[in-house]
């Protein structure tokens, strides 16, 4: 039986497709070819304030355009996140993104006195596939993939998505011939085991 995987979208610009938008294109061909049903979301198509206070996070209504992103988060077991690393880390869409769905109540709920006790995401995984224009291997270990570590620990294994795996895609704007075909059917196969 296929699994239900979730594809976030996190690149900002939505005027013209990038390297990300193939590589989500190749994955969902894999998943799509193996029976897992598929849901997308693009970050860069929604319309959604930034949090600016803890009192708003905690409170505030959620976001009219982002009901349906919570809904496809709730109807996952497996969800791959794909965005380019900006100025070392996540783009500011993204992380405002994640910041409005990872609500309390949602991601996570109170037990007795402790508000973060209960873990609302526990039984999904998820992948992280990142493109930079370093190479990977010195993001890895010269830069320790500081921000792709933040992401799996403080905001997915927070609200209990695990296990998270991550594909690191380096040299984007110098990338050899025939390195893209290579790292697209890499995607691709991810795709059809569901990973």
């Amino acid at each position: 039986m296929g699994r239900h995987i979730l594809l976030i979208q996190g690149h900002p610009d939505a005027s013209q497709r990038h390297l990300c938008h193939a590589l989500e294109d190749a994955y969902e061909q894999g998943a799509n070819a193996a029976g897992h049903e598929i849901q997308r979301i693009n970050v860069a198509t929604l319309d959604f304030p930034i949090l600016r206070s803890q009192l708003e996070w905690e409170q505030g209504e959620l976001p009219p355009g982002l009901t349906l992103a919570q809904d496809a988060i709730k109807w996952a077991d497996h969800m791959v996140l794909f965005f380019p690393l900006w100025l070392g880390d996540m783009p500011a869409l993204l992380k405002g993104f994640l910041e409005q769905v990872a609500r309390p109540g949602f991601a996570f709920s109170r037990n007795g006195k402790n508000p973060l006790a209960v873990k609302g995401l526990t039984g999904r995984s998820a992948r992280v596939v990142v493109t930079m224009g370093m190479p990977a291997t010195v993001y890895r270990w010269y830069f320790r993939a500081h921000s792709i570590k933040s992401l799996e620990r403080n905001i997915l294994g927070f609200v209990g998505i695990a296990p998270v795996h991550e594909t690191l895609v380096g040299m984007v704007g110098n990338m050899v011939p025939g390195l893209a075909d290579k790292w697209l059917a890499k995607l691709e196969k991810l795709g059809e085991r569901g990973d």
